[in-house]
């Protein structure tokens, strides 16, 4: 496992090179700012609402990489003033989808602060969120001596066609995707990282109804206090050292835990999972778009009868979807 992390800190270090700063704010990040880190393409429309959701739960800064966006999303970013950015001109997929761009900048920045790696369509969810910061999550953690902390992902979708409602820039996107499966969910434990793998939810009953063992995983560890040694594997699935991976049992009883709410499905979604299927720059051979597109093409209402609407954290912990564990 050193050797692994070794081989992936080397990887890091020389896809470093398809880097260049944008805009390099990093010297005013304070040495307790909470920080967070982001690759992303085309998502200019989303970044109001995500910027300021996670602003008001207590990110000072942002890192964040812009792969060859064509729709503004550089320049609007550019102009934040809490916002770090840099090009990435190289490919997604040879820069194992994006994470050997994200160890290197965490590397360089993020040593000693805790770090959360989200994408523009995940929102954490955490206990007491809605009267607690961030950092008083992180500052529980590290009085218990734990180093990260995990989620599951949760996707959201809306009631009926994903497109009925168009998204406009700035809107919570849970005023159209509030729905998700309160059920449906298998965890295993990965023998050689140590981590949980959960699958399942709406993508697995809908896209991979036949073939559900190749349905995306749903398990994250994006909340770290980072150190220059440590790497993420594979997207936020799992880390090295493996201790890092451990985020859901310990001896005293079940570890506090949250959610990503993932407002993956809405109005422009077919739109981006037609481009991304053609740039073929995802896992697998982009299997998981071939999919969407798929069944796209039928116009699938994601809502079901077992659908459960979002309401709040507590929801997700009554249905054992996270855990505040001994946080009281």
């Amino acid at each position: 496992m050193r050797l692994r992390r070794r081989r992936r800190l080397l990887r890091a270090a020389r896809k470093s090179r398809e880097l260049s700063p944008v805009r390099d704010r990093t010297g005013e990040i304070g040495a307790r700012d909470m920080l967070l880190v982001s690759t992303l393409r085309n998502e200019r429309v989303r970044l109001p609402y995500f910027l300021d959701y996670y602003r008001r739960m207590g990110i000072d800064h942002f890192l964040m990489i812009d792969n060859d966006s064509t729709d503004g999303t550089a320049d609007y970013l550019a102009a934040e003033p809490d916002v770090s950015l840099w090009h990435a001109s190289g490919s997604y997929k040879q820069a194992g989808f994006g994470v050997d761009w994200t160890n290197w900048l965490m590397r360089r920045h993020a040593h000693g602060h805790w770090t959360l790696t989200v994408d523009p369509d995940e929102f954490l969810v955490f206990p007491f969120c809605d009267t607690r910061s961030i950092r008083a999550l992180t500052d529980w953690l590290d009085s218990a001596a734990i180093r990260s902390f995990g989620t599951m992902l949760l996707d959201v979708y809306p009631k009926g066609r994903i497109d009925a409602q168009p998204y406009a820039e700035g809107q919570d996107p849970l005023e159209i995707a509030c729905w998700f499966d309160s059920g449906n969910y298998t965890v295993t434990r990965n023998p050689v990282y140590r981590n949980l793998w959960i699958q399942g939810g709406p993508r697995a009953r809908a896209f991979f109804a036949n073939r559900p063992e190749r349905a995306p995983a749903l398990n994250k560890i994006p909340l770290v206090r980072w150190h220059r040694s440590y790497t993420y594997v594979s997207s936020t699935h799992m880390l090295l050292p493996r201790g890092l991976n451990l985020v859901y049992d310990s001896q005293g009883g079940e570890k506090a835990s949250g959610c990503l709410l993932h407002a993956k499905f809405l109005s422009s979604f077919a739109a981006k999972a037609e481009e991304e299927l053609q740039r073929r720059q995802h896992y697998a051979g982009s299997h998981e778009y071939k999919a969407y597109a798929r069944h796209l093409r039928d116009d699938p209402d994601l809502w079901c009868k077992w659908s459960e609407k979002y309401i709040n954290w507590r929801q997700l912990e009554i249905l054992g979807l996270m855990s505040k564990g001994s946080w009281a």
